[in-house]
């Protein structure tokens, strides 16, 4: 990633090792449950997010994952019909065709009663529980410092590729109310903004 050659460039979102420490995260917020839901769109992309989280429950012990795939819009809607398991923690993984219809997510979670635990700020922006991730806007930011480098010169090649900067927890404690969830102290504590 220090020098990636070609023409090859850019800012990684370090999905798999950060969709790792949601799941710890769901556990440390839900000590008693051993039932988790993963949302996840089933493509190259998402399947090295859930081997990660899959391997990471596998070490955690007595944690069943009940995997929930959907690859298109109208695939989420489907959620609604039965494919939450209501009580049962939901981690929804990281993927820009979810993050397109985060409205759609967090309002078909909502309504289930389901808690969930989002991979960008955005989601408990729309009333979504918690999230724990990179800025969004932060990494769109420094893209942006980058096709100013290449424009003036910079060979891509030489720009290494750089992992976010700013990683946010973010809780809704209004959700939380709604849904019966006691936050932790020490996950209140840790978080960078919290929404009431």
């Amino acid at each position: 990633m220090a020098r990636p050659g070609g023409n090859v460039t850019g800012l990684t979102l370090m999905h798999a090792p950060l969709s790792v420490k949601r799941l710890e995260l769901l556990r440390t917020i839900f000590p008693q449950a051993n039932d988790f839901t993963v949302l996840a769109n089933p493509h190259p992309g998402s399947e090295e997010n859930f081997r990660a989280v899959l391997e990471a429950a596998n070490t955690m012990g007595s944690i069943t994952l009940h995997r929930v795939d959907a690859a298109t819009p109208d695939a989420l809607r489907t959620l609604a019909l039965g494919k939450l398991r209501p009580g049962t923690p939901i981690l929804v993984l990281p993927d820009a065709m979810f993050w397109n219809n985060r409205q759609t997510i967090v309002t078909l979670i909502t309504v289930a009663g389901v808690p969930a635990l989002y991979p960008e700020r955005e989601y408990v922006e729309e009333g979504g529980l918690i999230a724990y991730g990179p800025n969004v806007p932060d990494n769109f930011r420094r893209a942006a410092r980058y096709v100013d480098l290449i424009l003036k010169g910079a060979n891509p090649a030489d720009l290494p590729i750089q992992e976010p900067v700013k990683i946010e927890l973010v809780v809704n404690l209004k959700a939380a109310k709604a849904l019966g969830v006691d936050m932790p102290t020490a996950v209140l504590l840790r978080a960078d903004e919290v929404i009431e």
